[in-house]
């Protein structure tokens, strides 16, 4: 089985390596590397995030923490189950993971955050790995069209047939289900293509689909 998580100086990807090469050297005291997991591997739910964002994760080392993707993300797990404890925008907050796991399609972060096709690519075997080391895992929530891709891929599943759309459900092998959400950025709250009610509505069905 490939490993979980990629090292700290991974260089599958030239164009990320070498970003997080000028990083290091422009914010030595940010965590620039690759951005572990963060939740316990027995959960029934995974969220596939698209990358970690430059003064988000990749600043604090823990996924969507640091940035606005958490401050709508975190609270809204805490008001479902998912999470326990008060998000402080900060991997020390003491903030724990309840069912649930985080990761993303890309574990470094990338330039304009916008990774190339080769660079999802190459990271699959991670997001791969992770899927076949969670033996209670029953539904994925894929934030953006990106990670709903690379998810499908993992499955060996056709885009063509499992086309992304908000609050939309596809069908995995094994049981599981895959279930879409735009992405909690701030672009798309900010022009109201993700609303609040929208995101909840999304973890609504997650609970139904769960119980």
């Amino acid at each position: 089985m490939h490993t979980l998580e990629p090292t700290s100086d991974c260089n599958y990807c030239p164009r990320l390596a070498d970003f997080r090469n000028i990083n290091r050297e422009r914010q030595p005291g940010w965590f620039n590397g690759p951005v572990d997991s963060f939740g316990p591997l027995k959960s029934q739910l995974l969220i596939i995030g698209l990358a970690p964002g430059l003064r988000g994760a990749n600043r604090t080392g823990r996924p969507f923490t640091g940035d606005f993707a958490g401050e709508l993300l975190y609270p809204t797990l805490i008001k479902f189950g998912f999470a326990f404890g008060s998000f402080g925008a900060s991997k020390d907050d003491g903030l724990e993971l309840n069912n649930c796991r985080i990761t993303n399609a890309v574990r470094c972060v990338p330039p304009k955050n916008k990774p190339t096709s080769d660079e999802v690519s190459s990271c699959r075997a991670f997001l791969s790995a992770e899927i076949d080391s969670m033996v209670d895992l029953r539904v994925l929530l894929c934030l953006g069209s990106i990670s709903h891709n690379a998810t499908l891929k993992v499955f060996g599943l056709k885009q063509s047939s499992n086309r992304f759309g908000h609050n939309r459900i596809h069908q995995l092998p094994s049981e599981k289900t895959l279930v879409d959400s735009y992405h909690c950025s701030r672009l798309n709250t900010n022009t109201g293509r993700l609303t609040k009610d929208m995101f909840e509505n999304v973890f609504r069905k997650i609970i139904t689909l769960l119980n």
